[in-house]
């Protein structure tokens, strides 16, 4: 088992990351996803948890059979997905992978949310970590992501926003910049294989490592897209949208998928307490990498912005 801790700073607040937070994951799902490949979403319920309160369970299988490489094709199943559960108990959330073709293999998520610049210590007051573990700061502006990944657009050195000023960000912009907050997430990956163990869970720190880069990148250069007074419900409504759409360009039929505000909580899901797992490559998985230049599908409905939102509830 290998433990890590990352920080990573954004010239935002939690409470406009609420909302950040849900379009940007359910925009980068439908951007990634293609005929019969992608993140299909199975349940989005309200949760009710005895310990951390009122929030939001989803379920999702990222089927990724052609992004593996020519040697894992060759061993799984034609029909090869990971699991994913996440328990969003805002500003605290919880995410797990789990694989049954490699069950020796997990990757378990706690993250915290704080309006800070990264400098608070002990986060997590976890028993589950045993001694010192490594605490990295990610750098959304100056670290380097792999090329293949970079975007111009989505470079924080370059963007500026329209709608709230901020940006582009400078050399040590996290000591004086305002608004600031910080994602704190404590990683655990286990692959308990004779041999391989330490390789390949060292191989798994770096790819999420770039993986969190590029996500906390694109939360911040799409802030124009989401953060003109997007409310909880309007955001719910894209992403339920979103995820439908989503369901449909992978070739599957869409569930019924409820994404009501918590407060109506339905089945209980307790949150979990060991880890899951992620594919073998040899590098970032592409269905997790910024999306690539290619035509926009029709039924994309990241085109239903903040206006177009509010324009058809205004028709309605």
């Amino acid at each position: 088992m290998l433990v890590k801790e990352y920080r990573i700073c954004m010239p935002l607040t939690t409470e406009e990351y609420r909302v950040g937070q849900l379009y940007t994951i359910s925009k980068h799902s439908h951007q990634e996803s293609e005929k019969g490949e992608g993140v299909e979403v199975v349940r989005n319920e309200p949760h009710e948890d005895p310990v951390h309160g009122p929030g939001q369970f989803t379920e999702k299988r990222v089927h990724l059979s052609s992004k593996l490489p020519g040697w894992a094709r060759a061993v799984t199943p034609r029909i090869f997905y990971i699991t994913e559960k996440a328990w969003n108990y805002y500003p605290y959330t919880i995410t797990e992978y789990t694989c049954s073709f490699l069950p020796k293999f997990s990757i378990y998520i706690e993250t915290k949310y704080e309006d800070n610049c990264g400098d608070s210590e002990n986060i997590f007051h976890s028993d589950k970590i045993l001694g010192d573990h490594e605490v990295s700061f990610l750098d959304i502006a100056f670290d380097e992501i792999p090329e293949r990944y970079y975007r111009s657009l989505e470079d924080p050195r370059f963007f500026s926003s329209a709608k709230t000023g901020r940006g582009p960000l400078r050399e040590g912009w996290r000591q004086h910049t305002k608004p600031i907050m910080c994602s704190y997430k404590l990683v655990t990956v286990k692959f308990e294989v004779w041999g391989l163990q330490t390789r390949v869970e060292q191989f798994v720190h770096k790819v999420i490592r770039d993986i969190l880069l590029i996500g906390h990148r694109q939360a911040f250069t799409w802030v124009d897209e989401w953060c003109a007074g997007m409310t909880m419900e309007e955001v719910r409504r894209y992403e339920r949208e979103t995820q439908e759409a989503t369901n449909e360009i992978i070739g599957l039929v869409a569930p019924t998928i409820s994404v009501s505000e918590v407060g109506q909580p339905t089945a209980t899901h307790s949150a979990p307490a060991s880890a899951p797992s992620t594919p073998l490559s040899d590098d970032a998985p592409d269905f997790l990498a910024p999306p690539k230049a290619r035509p926009r599908k029709k039924s994309a409905p990241e085109t239903l912005t903040l206006p177009a939102l509010r324009e058809r509830a205004s028709a309605e």
